[in-house]
């Protein structure tokens, strides 16, 4: 009787290893999750549109600012006096034309051939059509001076943060040189680099928890989008254009990466979320394995207990499972970052 007992229980405890070994081997190889995840968004190089030197700096490092805000100023001096030269040929140039016009409009009235002759009526029009030429060019230079007079005030083009400031005042900026760098804070997102065979479970809009590796609570988001195409390593263009093969094959493939874009849609309440930060990313439908969770309903219908909700967190060994504490309660991205702001 005792023999027949252990091989029972070798059975059963081979058949669970078996069935919990091939669950482990497909969570591992097809379930969608990844733990090659980053953190990114778009970077903004503020560079001012005229040169001279920065009078005024109105930001601080790691500051959050506002689309329009003043972050530095270039000196004024120089851009307030060509606005004066510019007003000053401008007001010459509309005096001339009102002048040509006028002396070109009381010649037109006299007689034709007797009082003044067709050339000088015709040389009178042209004049005055080349004053209204000078006349708009004077205010289109007007309008530069004013524009680079404004310019002088360099202003955030987006809502984000300041980071990495080493501007100094006094320092010469150029035109078009980037001085500083800001980041966009509405286009914060995560890029997951899944392998290839997990990306049929991977479709556009699913949801998706995100982890950061400080262990904070999870954040939530949907796919926005899925790369659809990646660098051949073993085809690349030759010298002549034609294609260059890798002569070589190995028989061991690892599958390829294609990043997948993860819009983030909620961040719990003081999570830091800041751009090149390592995460994991897990799809909720379909990440989790099948085959355990079975086995756990058998056994607790064997011994009459109810499994608790599991929910996935990023632990030093990888994702690993834990019971449910309920639901959290979660704000838009960054809202407490903008508060504080």
């Amino acid at each position: 009787m005792h023999a027949v007992l252990r091989v029972v229980l070798t059975l059963v405890l081979l058949v669970a290893a078996g069935l919990l070994s091939y669950d482990l081997a497909s969570y591992y190889l097809y379930s969608p999750w990844t733990r090659d995840a980053r953190v990114r968004a778009n970077v903004v190089t503020v560079a001012p549109d005229v040169s001279g030197y920065v009078d005024d700096i109105r930001v601080r490092n790691d500051q959050f600012v506002h689309k329009g805000d003043v972050l530095f100023i270039i000196d004024q001096d120089r851009y307030r006096i060509a606005l004066a030269d510019a007003e000053a040929a401008l007001a010459a140039q509309h005096a001339q034309h009102l002048m040509l016009r006028d002396q070109y409009e009381r010649r037109s009235k006299l007689s034709l051939g007797h009082s003044i002759t067709v050339e000088n009526l015709d040389n009178a029009h042209r004049q005055s059509e080349t004053a209204a030429a000078q006349y708009q060019q004077a205010i289109a230079s007007h309008d530069t001076a004013a524009l680079n007079l404004r310019r002088t005030e360099v202003r955030a083009s987006v809502n984000g943060f300041i980071t990495n400031l080493n501007l100094a005042k006094g320092t010469f900026a150029s035109q078009g040189k980037p001085v500083m760098a800001l980041i966009d804070s509405d286009s914060y997102r995560v890029e997951g680099y899944f392998e290839e065979t997990k990306i049929p479970q991977i479709k556009a809009g699913a949801s998706a928890e995100i982890y950061l590796m400080d262990g904070s609570p999870a954040l939530q988001g949907t796919v926005s989008s899925i790369a659809m195409g990646i660098t051949d390593q073993d085809n690349k263009d030759g010298p002549q254009l034609l294609s260059s093969v890798n002569p070589t094959f190995t028989w061991v493939r690892l599958a390829q990466r294609i990043p997948v874009t993860v819009h983030i849609t909620q961040v719990p309440e003081g999570v830091l979320v800041s751009a090149g930060m390592t995460c994991t990313v897990v799809m909720k439908e379909g990440a989790a394995p099948q085959i355990g969770r079975s086995i756990k309903k058998i056994m607790a219908a064997i011994f009459g207990t109810s499994p608790r909700p599991t929910v996935r967190v990023s632990t030093p060994g990888g994702v690993a499972l834990r019971p449910s504490s309920g639901s959290r309660r979660r704000s838009s991205p960054f809202s407490s970052i903008r508060s504080k702001a």
